[in-house]
């Protein structure tokens, strides 16, 4: 078998799959790998930096991260915001993979390209890097949720007859059981880019 770095990644995203993100290991892809750990170093020098390629590479699959020349900033930014949440959907601890990394350096050039889209719609960068900063962790933060073991159907239950005594929150948690983890992500996002555009408009 050839030993290149896409070999590894591909072994090591099946690996992710079946294990999980706590139980992956350079030993235990060498081992799926049939080969030495130590040749492994010769690609990634540690388990942060395969994290880093796993998760650049799932990104990749997904990338939409430039605008159309029709898209205004908000369709742009809810377009975006929805193919990285199934970027991260797409794996097993997806979200967790992705919390703590940075950009990658070769994607400098694609974020000026990005900063140039919102300045011409009349947007400042550093408040298009909070934007960025803002939405994508409330994509990371809607994931693990999504990611994570469930509450029992005791906890439900529990909590759902409590609430009849109360008819507001009855009501509200109704509601919140009979939507979807994608309804509420979108009605989360639509919030945060509605909050940023009024308050883009107030100054």
């Amino acid at each position: 078998m050839k030993l290149d770095k896409s070999t590894i990644i591909d072994a090591a995203l099946d690996l992710l799959n079946d294990v999980g993100i706590d139980a992956l290991s350079t030993r235990a892809l060498a081992q799926r790998l049939g080969v030495q750990q130590p040749a492994l170093y010769w690609h990634f020098r540690n388990k942060r930096a395969l994290l880093d390629a796993l998760n650049a590479a799932i990104q990749a699959r997904y990338d939409t991260h430039e605008p159309t020349a029709d898209e205004t900033w908000q369709q742009f930014f809810r377009r975006n915001m929805i193919t990285f949440r199934q970027a991260l959907l797409s794996v097993r601890d997806g979200a967790r993979l992705h919390a703590g990394t940075e950009a990658e350096p070769d994607h400098v050039e694609q974020i000026e390209r990005l900063m140039a889209f919102m300045t011409d719609q009349g947007i400042k960068p550093t408040d298009a890097m909070d934007l960025s900063i803002a939405t994508s962790r409330y994509v990371v933060g809607c994931v693990l949720e999504e990611q994570s073991d469930p509450p029992t159907a005791e906890q439900v239950a529990a909590l759902d007859d409590r609430a009849q005594a109360f008819p507001h929150v009855a009501a509200a948690l109704a509601s919140y059981r009979h939507n979807s983890p994608e309804t509420h992500f979108l009605t989360g996002l639509d919030m945060l880019i509605a909050g940023f555009e009024a308050r883009h408009d107030r100054s």
